[in-house]
């Protein structure tokens, strides 16, 4: 089982429109709800293999009743901490006419300090029976800082391998105990170590410099069409798939998660399980719902991913 652990959940609304034009009354051809927040989105790739996973997150009010059905609709176990307020929505905008995606959260949900130890305890009770941990996201509002510092040591005391996908002040805290993966995107990884790259190379030796000054097992860097970027035990390397014509770009980091945990579980070597991130980003563009993927679609961009060796 792979456990997702997602502190701040939501509820995507996908609104289909033609162009965005600010300023203007525009009418949405179509509307569509769907999972959001990081961790639940990894859960929702990996029921695109019928891969058992488990989500943990907060929810609240209508919207938490709505996220729950929606996790009930992919198959996807789930406990849920019920809290007083709403889940959040984030609105998805996506222009037929340009395929691009914008995003516009709205409304958060505060968590208690008896939330935040409801978690850690229910956390503490899954942990025996998962094979990885996907934890990720940004921190909801009243979260401590350490939560993923938290996450990560009950998770190696557990002798279970963690993936962390954060950035900023909540990385930087839990990297006294570092996960077996850390995964963030170019532009958030840059934002945490107050880095930037000009190019790939650039980016290789910047990562390699934190890598090792922090000790990490493994950084994995998603980098939009350059491909993703692994720092890894067994090697640097650069996996990349063949561009596609998105139609939500929204989870497609998430997807990438989730192949890496559930292909490193099945005890692959690191290039094959790239190949399976890669390809399953690319395919979850293709789709309107976020993080959803066809599993042809992923079947038929594997032999298509390039890994190389750096």
């Amino acid at each position: 089982m792979i456990l997702t652990v997602t502190p701040n959940a939501a509820v995507d609304r996908v609104i289909f429109i033609d162009e965005f034009q600010p300023g203007t009354a525009m009418r949405a051809t179509r509307m569509i709800h769907s999972v959001g927040g990081k961790g639940c989105d990894s859960s929702v790739a990996l029921r695109t293999f019928e891969i058992d996973t488990l989500a943990l997150t907060f929810v609240a009010g209508p919207h938490g009743k709505l996220l729950a059905s929606l996790l009930d609709n992919y198959g996807i176990r789930h406990d849920l901490i019920w809290l007083e307020g709403d889940t959040r929505i984030v609105h998805v905008f996506l222009e037929t006419r340009h395929h691009r995606t914008s995003l516009v959260t709205a409304g958060t949900l505060p968590i208690p300090p008896a939330g935040f130890a409801q978690l850690v305890e229910r956390y503490q009770h899954h942990l025996p029976q998962a094979d990885w941990v996907v934890a990720a996201g940004s921190l909801a509002p009243g979260l401590p800082l350490t939560f993923y510092q938290t996450m990560v040591e009950l998770a190696r005391a557990a002798h279970v391998p963690i993936l962390m996908d954060a950035f900023g002040p909540p990385v930087l805290a839990a990297l006294s105990t570092p996960p077996d993966i850390l995964k963030v995107n170019q532009v958030e990884f840059e934002k945490t170590f107050g880095l930037s790259a000009n190019n790939l190379a650039e980016l290789q030796a910047l990562a390699q410099t934190i890598r090792e000054r922090e000790k990490l097992p493994a950084l994995v860097l998603t980098c939009g069409e350059a491909g993703i970027l692994a720092l890894t035990p067994e090697g640097v390397f650069l996996a990349t798939a063949p561009l596609q014509q998105a139609v939500n770009t929204a989870g497609a980091g998430d997807t990438a998660s989730a192949m890496l945990a559930w292909r490193l579980s099945l005890g692959e070597r690191w290039p094959e399980a790239l190949r399976w991130a890669a390809a399953g980003g690319a395919a979850c563009v293709l789709t309107e719902g976020t993080a959803d993927s066809r599993r042809p679609d992923i079947e038929r961009l594997l032999p298509q991913v390039e890994v190389q060796q750096l």
